[in-house]
């Protein structure tokens, strides 16, 4: 299985938009794979919605999106079709047709106490193409796209100021939207920090505890 750090396999898959290389086709930018048990089942459905309902926010943050599931791809048509007819949403990102199962099988989506139907995984990767987060959910269960939007926002805001998101950011309960700053890594920073903190010259609840406004 992939894991946080590793580079995200080269691999070409087909989509609903035609051949794709991935990582190479987001080169420089930002991409959330996610794997959906199948087309027409309505967790799904509302999935799928979700997703174009953010797409452009998504875009907004160099982001892109990308589905997955085990269906082919007539039936990812048809579906994108049926979706855009009943409910009035255009999906306008591409679906991967992995009918014969190796793409799910290379990212470890297939959960053998399930059957053949691939996970709800995300994979969120870098320009870099290194796998960032992974997320992964049971069939009965549908994602929080604001959470995954969420999530990119705050890699990206990590990697720009080397620092880290305290919980619920930007709402937290302590911190409300501030950083947290890296812990001192050295008793003389420890000490120097704390002095700074107790002048009021820098945010904190102790030295190993410190944050800021960005």
């Amino acid at each position: 299985m992939i894991l946080l750090g590793d580079k995200f396999p080269e691999i070409t898959v087909k989509t609903t938009h035609g051949d794709i290389k991935l990582p190479s086709h987001y080169a420089g930018k930002w991409f959330v794979l996610f794997a959906h048990p199948a087309d027409f089942t309505p967790v799904c459905t509302t999935e799928f919605v979700a997703f174009q309902k953010r797409y452009e926010q998504f875009r907004s943050l160099n982001c892109e999106l990308i589905g997955l599931s085990i269906d082919q791809t007539f039936s990812h048509i048809k579906w994108v079709e049926w979706i855009n007819d009943k409910l009035g949403v255009k999906i306008e990102f591409p679906i991967i047709a992995d009918d014969l199962g190796e793409v799910s099988k290379l990212l470890g989506l297939i959960h053998s106490a399930k059957g053949t139907n691939t996970v709800r995984a995300v994979f969120v990767v870098d320009p870099n193409g290194v796998v960032r987060l992974i997320l992964y959910y049971p069939q009965e269960v549908g994602r929080n796209m604001d959470e995954i939007l969420r999530a990119v926002k705050a890699l990206q805001v990590s990697d720009a100021n080397k620092v880290a998101m305290p919980a619920n950011w930007p709402n937290n309960e302590l911190i409300k939207d501030k950083v947290i700053i890296p812990p001192a890594s050295n008793v003389k920073d420890a000490t120097d920090r704390l002095e700074k903190i107790k002048k009021g010259e820098l945010e904190g609840y102790d030295w190993w505890f410190a944050y800021k406004k960005l």
